[in-house]
Order: C-alpha cells, then sequence, then structure tokens
C-alpha cells in the first residue's frame, strides 16, 4: 500500500466509481429537471451499481485470465446488469386505464443507459464514456429545441416521457 493507505488499485477504482456517479447524476439532473420519477439521486446510484458490480466481476479474474474468462465475464456482467436494470426502469414506465398514452419511457431508457455507462466507466473506456454522455444529452435536449427552432409542438413538450 502507498504511503496514507491508497495504493495505485484503489485509486484508479475511486476514479471509475466517482465518474460512474457523475454521468449518472448528471443524466439525473435533467430528468429532476424536467419533473420525472427517476432523477439524480436514483440515476447516480445506478451507475455507481453497476460501475461497482463490473469492477467486482472483473477484479475477481486475475491478472492470469485470459481473453476467453475475460470476455465471459464481461458477458455475464453486462447480461446481469443490464437485465436488472432494464426492470428498474420498467418501474417508471406508466399505462393510464383510460388512454393509450404510455408515460415514462424516456426515463426508463435513461436508467438503462445509465447503467451501461456505469459498466463503461467500471473498464474504463473513458472515450466511450465521453461519447455516450455527450450523445444522451444531444438525444435528451436536441430534439426540443430543433422543434422548438421549426415551430412545431415536440414530444418533449409533451409531459408523455
Amino acid at each position: 500500500m502507498a504511503a496514507g493507505g491508497f495504493d495505485a488499485e484503489f485509486l484508479e477504482w475511486l476514479i471509475r466509481l466517482a465518474v460512474a456517479a457523475f454521468c449518472g447524476m448528471a443524466i439525473g439532473f435533467n430528468r429532476d429537471f424536467k419533473h420525472k420519477a427517476a432523477g439524480t439521486r436514483t440515476l447516480g446510484l445506478v451507475a455507481l451499481g453497476a460501475c461497482l458490480a463490473s469492477l467486482a466481476g472483473l477484479d475477481r479474474l486475475g491478472a492470469e485470465a485470459g481473453p476467453d474468462a475475460v470476455s465471459r465475464v464481461v458477458q455475464g456482467i453486462l447480461q446481469g446488469v443490464l437485465t436488472g436494470v432494464g426492470f428498474l426502469g420498467a418501474g417508471v414506465i406508466l399505462k393510464p386505464r383510460d388512454g393509450d398514452h404510455v408515460r415514462g419511457l424516456t426515463t426508463a431508457a435513461a436508467v438503462w443507459l445509465t447503467a451501461a455507462l456505469g459498466v463503461a466507466c467500471a473498464i474504463a473506456d473513458w472515450r466511450l464514456v465521453a461519447l455516450g454522455l455527450a450523445m444522451t444529452f444531444v438525444v435528451l435536449i436536441a430534439p426540443h429545441h430543433l422543434a422548438r427552432a421549426l415551430g412545431a409542438r415536440s414530444a418533449a413538450d409533451d409531459e408523455s416521457d
């Protein structure tokens, strides 16, 4: 262990977990701003949890693990984390009995995507994290502004997501 009780691996985990939490909270801020069910704390925890589960699985491999073992572990992590988080996202989807209008799909998608960003943070693919986070905000913000510029009513103006 290095001076101060922290070794390089510990600091690397801290960075990965902190970036994951930040990504989730940033996306959650957008959802909070729009008064949606899953916001800053929820999405911060989703990304943090996905990153933590991924790090725990990857840490068990050890340095001697071959590419096949790594591939199987990553596949299992992705399947488990993203499937499990899909159920959490399903909890924010609502369909009123008296209509065909479904609500919460965008927030549910944000929950799922936030978990994927957490996994990307766990494997420290920082370019993918940056691109994923940037594209998330493009998708969440740009359609509203484009529709406004074109004088049309956008789905973002609707209370359906």
